[in-house]
């Protein structure tokens, strides 16, 4: 591929990926196929092959032959560890789901919160506190923040209907995620809410997700003790 060409499907890559950002075309629809699209950016099928091909492999899009280009549902750049959709794994182990929200307002965020989420200190954003159940027995704890500037539509969500790990999955598509986990002793607010003692031993996820406008979500998950996660490749 010449560096023209090259150029050209990279800017049709930008393009294509703020569509997905921005909701034009939402998770699980079939875009446009390539001759359609080489037509509307005006270039060779191949470039648009090309560029598609680079979302494909970001994990944006999802090819198949006959079957089209689909945009990815929980899409996720060459991760071996997708986001989990809480309810779903929930579910999947039997028992029934339910969520709480503890607390959920804007408030400004703090240094530490800041720099995670690479935003000005100070900066409006929701801050929303839930707890997700199993056969109402507490499962894990999330202490989110979420930033409406790269989060399209969020600022309309009810999420004592929907709970925001769920809408954030589907409607949020994610580019970069930084995650660290840690053993840490309940506090006093992880104890009430997991119905635990004090000081029990718990495993902490920290995690923030990224897409082209910017930090989506930052989130401290505490999940209750004897939680054990397992990884399949």
């Amino acid at each position: 591929m010449t560096e023209r060409s090259s150029s050209k499907a990279q800017a049709i890559t930008s393009e294509v990926r703020r569509r997905i950002v921005d909701r034009e075309w939402r998770q699980g629809d079939r875009i446009p196929d390539e001759a359609e699209l080489a037509v509307e950016f005006g270039v060779a099928r191949a470039t648009v092959n090309k560029a598609l091909q680079m979302l494909a492999e970001e994990g944006l899009l999802d090819r198949k032959r006959r079957a089209g280009t689909h945009v990815t549902v929980n899409p996720a750049r060459k991760a071996t560890l997708t986001i989990p959709i809480v309810r779903e794994q929930i579910e999947q182990a039997g028992m029934e789901y339910s969520h709480r929200v503890i607390a959920q307002k804007e408030s400004p965020i703090p240094a530490e919160i800041a720099q995670r989420m690479e935003l000005p200190e100070g900066r409006m954003l929701i801050h929303l506190r839930t707890v997700h159940y199993g056969d109402g027995k507490p499962f894990q704890v999330e202490d989110r923040w979420i930033n409406p500037g790269a989060a399209p539509g969020v600022a309309g969500i009810d999420f004592h209907r929907v709970n925001a790990n769920e809408w954030l999955v589907r409607n949020a598509p994610w580019l970069r995620a930084d995650m660290a986990f840690s053993a840490e002793n309940a506090n006093a607010r992880d104890a009430r809410l997991l119905e635990t003692r004090q000081g029990s031993a718990l495993l902490i996820l920290q995690r923030t997700t990224f897409n082209d406008l910017g930090a989506i979500t930052t989130v401290r998950v505490a999940f209750h003790p004897g939680y054990a996660m397992i990884a399949t490749h």
